[in-house]
């Protein structure tokens, strides 16, 4: 967007009023608590409800015999960056607990995040304020409670996700590393991620890279290999790998890194997509980010500059973490069902403060905040938007078990569509997923239209068939490749001449046939028959007619081809970072913002609600309602 102003005060204006509204000062000032839709397609509480951490852990099987519920934070005095409701082992009294919080940095003690089905645990915290000699008998006695409650060995591998030499520098400060010789049975690993300092850095130098306006080849390679962005993602994806792996071979899993809530929520995260088949679909992703990045307390106030805060504190740990999706998503395009569009929505809202779901740095200042009663939820606006999140690739039966990425270099990719999106030229005409959301749409819309049809067909035939025996014409119909066969005795050949022969009226002659075989007052009987039978299949054929043609009219035979359409009726672009939805009954090309009716189409036989333009919303409204006064 570019603002042509004549005079440089005025310039300068904008510019200082645009900075100030970008990043406000106070937080109850960030555009989630101004914003309203303006709609009554999303109420104001949808999506609030949606994910709920007590349900997710049920969903594991907890509490059961080894994991318990602990309400010792439900007024957030142990730690106020961690949710209300803990899972601790069952053995750990409240005194080992508290002795712990005490000896973690923050207070973020050693806590469940996963239980995997090899009852093996992936658990979270920060770093222990070890210094160079201190020790704690109580987070001594809580690891090896952990160690415990898995079944299948008392090994327990802890993962520091930061390189070694800064958990050593850490010491200096007071905290640092557990020491092998005060925890038995343990396994220590580091992970070699660097600090939000470092991937602010690196992330700054991958746009310059991006910004060139016409580089050279080399000039564009050497950029993105010099800012170091692809070898974090490696870091953290190679991390996460480890951590899937140790799950699956039935051993538990500490892990954190300073504070805990930026490196050990991505490999915490991400090593759940990879073991859990769940985090992999729409629904359980979202259970995901809820569970792992707002509960646990990821600080995105902080690391995404919503307000005015230190400059230092604010780094793409999400975003990487996104990218990290991303990379398993084209390297696994059958297990996930959604598509790269949601994470591009994730990340921009998370930007944005459109919405209340990700304001605040814990769960804590989400509710002094009230965001349930004052903003919309990111999640409601997805529910209700689903269709453009869904990949079309996914297939359930093949969403199963671990999955193992391969993570040598050169199979890492350059994320064009997150970084270079508003460089139109770099990009395909039409997205290669749109094309075939729309291809898969239009299907399943003839089919179920086709399924009416044969119903249709069906229902005439019986018809047919019983009209055929009340005429006692010895009618037989068959059907052959959608067409009617009908066969008849020879006697009766001349009830079928319909355009020579009129049932209401019976001729002398063709009374005085009958009287050969039978009474008089039989053929009265049968003319009476054939006079009611023939009204009301009249009534019955003007009243099917009608239906069918209404029917028909409903759903779209065929439906405008999205290649060369630039922009929609109400003149919003459409390029390729835009959705072309397509409306089930006129075929027309929307977009999202004009596509956002959905009704029941008579043509369709499953009467499912099908998304359509505003026009044929008020058309298909107005019939039904001319209907229901009939």
């Amino acid at each position: 967007m570019t603002f042509i102003i004549p005079k440089e005060r005025d310039a300068h204006d904008l510019f200082t009023s645009l900075t100030q509204m970008c990043q406000p000062a106070s937080i109850e000032e960030l555009y989630c608590f101004r914003y309203n839709t303006g709609s009554d397609d999303l109420p104001r509480g949808t999506g609030w409800s949606l994910f709920d951490l007590q349900a997710e852990f049920e969903r594991m099987g907890v509490p059961n015999e080894s994991w318990t519920i602990t309400t010792l934070n439900k007024d957030y005095d142990i730690c106020d960056t961690y949710p209300r409701y803990l899972y601790v082992p069952a053995s750990a009294p409240t005194s080992v607990l508290l002795g712990s919080s005490k000896f973690r940095s923050r207070g973020r003690l050693p806590v469940l995040s996963y239980l995997h089905s090899t009852k093996a645990s992936l658990c979270r915290c920060s770093q222990p304020l070890s210094g160079f000699s201190a020790r704690c008998v109580e987070d001594e006695h809580l690891i090896t409670c952990i160690q415990k409650a898995n079944p299948n060995t008392a090994q327990l591998f802890v993962v520091d996700t930061r390189p070694r030499i800064n958990a050593m520098a850490n010491r200096a400060a007071g905290k640092g590393y557990e020491s092998e010789a005060n925890y038995e049975n343990t396994i220590f690993h580091f992970a070699g991620i660097d600090n939000i300092h470092v991937m602010r850095a690196s992330l700054a130098r991958l746009l310059e890279t991006c910004e060139f306006k016409t580089p050279a080849m080399g000039a564009f390679l050497n950029g993105v290999e010099g800012s170091g962005w692809l070898r974090h993602i490696k870091a953290i994806l190679d991390a996460a790998l480890f951590i899937g792996k140790t799950l699956e071979d039935g051993s538990s899993v500490l892990v954190h890194c300073s504070d805990g809530w930026d490196r050990t929520a991505q490999v915490c995260g991400l090593a759940q997509v990879l073991v859990d088949p769940y985090y992999r679909t729409l629904h359980g992703f979202q259970a995901l980010i809820t569970k792992e990045w707002l509960s646990f307390g990821h600080k995105f106030t902080d690391r995404c500059g919503h307000i005015q805060v230190d400059p230092k504190q604010i780094s793409p740990v999400f975003t990487q973490w996104l990218e990290c999706v991303w990379h398993l998503c084209q390297q696994f395009p059958f297990v996930f069902q959604f598509n790269d569009r949601l994470l591009l929505t994730i990340h921009d809202h998370v930007h944005s403060c459109e919405f209340g779901t990700f304001v605040g740095n814990c769960q804590k200042d989400r509710i002094d905040l009230r965001v349930e009663e004052k903003t919309y939820s990111l999640w409601g606006y997805v529910a209700n938007h689903m269709n453009e999140y869904l990949n079309p690739l996914y297939r359930p039966d093949m969403n199963i078990g671990f999955i193992q990425p391969n993570l040598a270099p050169q199979v890492f990719k350059f994320w064009r569509e997150m970084y270079c999106r508003w460089e139109i030229g770099v990009h395909p005409r039409e997205s290669l997923i749109d094309l075939m959301v729309a291809s898969k749409d239009h299907i399943n819309s003839l089919e179920d239209h086709i399924r009416l049809l044969q119903k249709k067909i069906k229902a005439v035939e019986g018809r047919i068939s019983a009209e055929s025996m009340l005429n006692g014409s010895g009618l037989e119909i068959t059907q052959d490749s959608n067409r009617f066969t009908y066969k008849k005795n020879a006697h009766d050949e001349v009830n079928l001449k319909l355009r020579d022969f009129d049932p209401l009226m019976v001729t002398d002659k063709f009374t005085s046939q009958l009287r050969e075989d039978e009474s008089v007052e039989a053929v009265n009987e049968t003319n009476h028959l054939r006079r009611l039978s023939y009204r009301r299949s009249s009534s019955q054929d003007d009243n099917l007619t009608e239906s069918l043609s209404t029917e028909f009219q409903s759903v779209a035979l065929d439906w405008k081809s999205v290649r060369g359409v630039k922009e929609c009726q109400c003149s919003a672009p459409l390029d390729f970072t835009s959705r072309k939805s397509h409306c089930w009954r006129c075929g027309e090309i929307y977009c999202s913002r004009c596509l956002d009716k959905w009704a029941t189409l008579p043509g369709h036989i499953s009467q499912k609600q099908s998304p359509v333009c505003r026009n044929c919303y008020r058309f298909l409204h107005k019939s039904f309602s001319i209907e229901s006064l009939e």
